[in-house]
């Protein structure tokens, strides 16, 4: 087959022949990596069944390493090479290539595979090959238990993106998310054990099987081999545990190295992506680096927000400008989201009074940009759930809503909920000031009439638990009687200590219980409830 396809006068032939290779590959590799023996080592006297097995897996591995050599060729042809290498057949090696990548991830010159890969991420152009690697690589991600393959393509990735001064597509980027950094396995090793088969029907104790008759020195040496294998089964569960914590650490370096290299390069097009990610692995980043990665997320709030300023004095705005704004906010909620991330991470919180961390600026932003997100159209889209026809007139929507396949992919209401829990409710923060919890219950409850029907739902079960903590602090919101404040309430000042929210009455309840939606009308009530017990 190998002839077939260096000789082949079509197409087609070689193209069957590099399946066909490829599936007898996966049926023959053994589950073991195979160690090229050196000239003295196959002169090496043996026996004749241990040569037979030797002969056998250099054979294989020969014919192997000659396999994956054909399709780097083709997927990268040589600047040597004056033949133009088809593009089916093209295709045909990366698809090869990223099936053998995925059945023997274990096997001989799995860096060879994973360059194939990476080579076809570096280039920009965003068709069905460069789908199929991203979608490998992520699968690699998600299946690697051990962490040694997602190192391996992990360091390759970061040494392609600095090569090309990361003038690459973003959805490279978006492959990190689907890193498995420092998660317990399922159904491999725990930190102490290792997890056992399904249990079989039992009686007292003893599995239900027809008894097997031995004798006593039979039972004897299963007993001792039994042992054995337990105390083997421990071991590997312990290698494999502090092996796994290694490259995962290891591999959590360079994700990090990447991310804050682009934030200090400031790529816009990448901005997006590395906020993705930083949001997700913010409980795992050093405490070395919260100062300095504050001050960068603060600088982004500022670029965000000076572009959507500049947007909305722009009167003929085109489709381009929206999504900018769009993306401006969403921008804008990851970096509040990691802010606040820092310190309900690992013994973040403790060391925050000797870090000095002042959240204050990513708060007082919050509550600026609540009424952009009530008017937000997307404040519910999700790329990967949510149903949307593509616009005709743009010939790039219809790949870039396919190509966003993100894990766990949180829509700007989740987002902007999660900044209120922190802001309103963590224990990391302290207990809030009663200004800054009257102004935001105030500001939710008007925005809350403008948001989609599940926005509104979200946004006053959580009121429903602020009121429940803090039902004392914000009760002459809802009574006149019980007002402390003098002046008018001033629903349009940017800052909290400005607004005068105790000088104003929550009117927006009184429309809330209106509410077409009965659950949106049942949490409206049940926040006077629990003011009025208060």
């Amino acid at each position: 087959m190998a002839e077939m396809v260096n000789n082949g006068a079509h197409v087609a032939i070689k193209k069957l022949a590099l399946a066909s290779q490829a599936a007898i590959f996966k049926d023959v590799i053994p589950g073991y990596r195979i160690r090229p023996l050196s000239d003295g080592e196959m002169s090496t006297k043996l026996s004749k069944e241990v040569r037979k097995l030797q002969n056998y897996e250099q054979s294989l591995l020969s014919h192997y390493k000659h396999y994956v050599q054909k399709l780097t060729e083709l997927t990268k042809p040589s600047k040597a090479s004056q033949e133009e290498v088809d593009p089916s057949l093209k295709s045909i090696a990366i698809n090869c290539a990223g099936n053998m990548l995925l059945s023997v991830p274990h096997f001989n010159f799995r860096g060879e595979l994973l360059k194939i890969l990476v080579n076809r991420l570096a280039k920009r152009q965003v068709d069905a090959d460069f789908v199929k690697c991203r979608e490998t690589i992520e699968e690699v991600f998600a299946r690697d238990e051990d962490g040694v393959v997602s190192l391996e393509a992990v360091r390759l990735l970061s040494k392609m993106m600095k090569a090309k001064e990361f003038r690459i597509n973003e959805s490279v980027l978006d492959t990190f998310l689907h890193l498995r950094l420092l998660s317990e396995f399922s159904s491999k090793a725990s930190r102490d054990r290792v997890d056992r088969e399904p249990e079989e029907d039992t009686f007292r104790g003893k599995k239900k099987q027809k008894k097997e008759f031995r004798t006593k020195r039979e039972r004897k040496i299963q007993k001792e081999r039994k042992a054995v294998e337990k105390d083997m089964k421990e071991a590997d569960a312990l290698v494999s545990h502090e092996e796994r914590d290694k490259n995962q650490a290891e591999t959590l370096k360079l994700v990090f190295g990447v991310y804050f290299r682009i934030l200090k390069l400031r790529i816009p097009t990448l901005m997006g992506p590395v906020l993705e990610g930083l949001a997700k692995y913010a409980h795992l980043i050093n405490q070395d680096f919260f100062g300095d990665l504050l001050e960068a997320l603060k600088d982004l709030i500022g670029h965000a927000d000076r572009d959507e300023f500049e947007d909305n004095d722009v009167e003929d705005e085109d489709p381009e400008s929206m999504t900018a704004s769009r993306d401006s906010q969403r921008e804008a909620l990851l970096c509040t989201v990691t802010a606040f991330a820092l310190l309900q991470g690992q013994d973040a919180s403790k060391a925050a009074g000797t870090l000095h961390l002042d959240l204050s600026f990513f708060i007082k932003h919050l509550y600026r940009s609540l009424y952009s997100h009530s008017i937000n159209p997307d404040i519910e889209f999700n790329p990967n759930k949510s149903l949307r026809l593509p616009d005709p007139d743009d010939n790039s929507s219809t790949e870039q809503f396919k190509s966003r396949n993100k894990v766990n992919f949180q829509t700007p209401t989740v987002l902007l909920l999660r900044c209120l829990q922190s802001t309103l409710l963590s224990r990391a923060q302290g207990i809030p000031p009663p200004v800054r919890v009257g102004s935001f219950t105030k500001r939710l409850l008007t925005t809350s009439l403008q948001v989609p029907e599940k926005s509104a739902i979200a946004t006053l079960s959580l009121l429903n638990q602020v009121t429940k903590h803090h039902a004392n602090r914000i009760s002459s919101l809802w009574y006149s009687e019980e007002r402390k404040g003098d002046g008018v309430y001033n629903p349009y000042a940017t800052d909290i200590e400005a607004t005068n929210v105790f000088a104003g009455t929550v009117w927006e309840g009184e429309l809330l219980r209106l509410h077409y939606c009965p659950q949106v009308r049942d949490a409206a009530m049940d926040m006077e409830k629990m003011i009025s017990k208060k």
